[in-house]
């Protein structure tokens, strides 16, 4: 049954107009919570298809270390952006944003709910919400500033951005160089604060959106997460890991799980100390996850069990 709304113009004649019934399901949350076995559930009762919000993921090289899918999990349910550019490809969420919109009108003309399933805030939000738009950067800028990082260090970086851009400096991880080297780009090259472009009202999308995040007791998510973390290491991660060494200045591959097996390559920590620091960096991401979707009040959380519950609230019944 269709639903409508109602509207009189002047000589009283009623209008029926057909709402809009597409709708983007997200399923978020940290990594290692339990999304992908989640959204498979949903999608095979909605009898939908599931578009992964991954920034890792689309990556074709990484398998073990980004937790792709298995091959049975992916017989179960379509899957988009897994495992689909290569990465040597230049990608960001700009590009994801134009290209899930667009696969979302042929979608839309199948299902009347979509699931967009994964952990990385920046490729949900820029479906949802839209990307700013940000000057391009020419090389000779992003040379210099990469090169200072390597010469002087973060912290010279950083001294930079609180004079360029005191806003940004309060906001953004200063613990990540690549968002860091990117704020400043962009306030030397228009001379105007990187915050200043990030203000952009967000854009109106032709479905609507229910948002989903997933939580647990922080004791069991990381037991979860140090388990998943040795199946890894089982299944290979350090072979992949070695076999993707000589390309390892490839921003892709700036991952957690990746970059400590690097640093065990160059002889600079033991095997040992690496696993160690891949689990610690994976909990620190998940709390980092957990903060980012926190940060949108219309999502509404779930223990990942709590699928009956998580059904009823999508299709209405809650």
């Amino acid at each position: 049954m269709t639903t409508t709304t109602t509207l009189q113009n002047s000589s009283m004649k009623v209008m029926k107009i057909p709402e809009n019934k597409k709708e983007l399901i997200v399923i978020a949350g940290p990594t290692g919570i339990g999304k992908t076995a989640l959204s498979i559930d949903i999608a095979q009762k909605l009898n939908t298809e599931i578009i992964s919000a991954d920034s890792r993921q689309i990556y074709k090289e990484l398998h073990i270390g980004t937790a792709v899918p298995t091959s049975d999990e992916l017989k179960k349910v379509p899957h988009y952006f897994i495992q689909n550019i290569s990465i040597h490809e230049s990608y960001n969420a700009s590009k994801y944003e134009n290209e899930v919109n667009l696969l979302l009108e042929n979608l839309f003309k199948k299902f009347d709910k979509v699931i967009l399933c994964g952990g990385s805030g920046m490729y949900i939000d820029a479906v949802c919400k839209g990307i700013d738009l940000l000057p391009s950067i020419d090389p000779e800028t992003r040379n210099r500033i990469q090169l200072q990082f390597e010469t002087e260090g973060i912290e010279s970086l950083l001294e930079d951005l609180l004079k360029l851009d005191p806003a940004s400096f309060d906001k953004i991880d200063l613990s990540n160089p690549k968002r860091i080297q990117k704020a400043l780009e962009v306030s030397i090259i228009t001379g105007k604060p990187y915050s200043s472009f990030l203000t952009s009202p967000e854009k109106i999308r032709n479905y609507t959106i229910k948002k989903i995040a997933l939580d647990m007791n922080r004791d069991m998510l990381y037991e979860r997460i140090n388990a998943r973390v040795d199946a890894m290491v089982e299944e290979g991660l350090v072979e992949e890991s070695r076999s993707l060494y000589p390309y390892k200045k490839i921003n892709a591959l700036n991952t957690v799980g990746y970059k400590e097996l690097f640093e065990y390559f160059e002889g600079k920590i033991s095997l040992e100390e690496a696993i160690i620091s891949i689990k610690s960096n994976t909990r620190y991401y998940a709390r980092k996850q957990l903060t980012w979707f926190r940060k949108d009040q219309k999502t509404k959380w779930f223990h990942p069990s709590e699928s009956e519950e998580i059904m009823n609230y999508i299709t209405g019944k809650n």
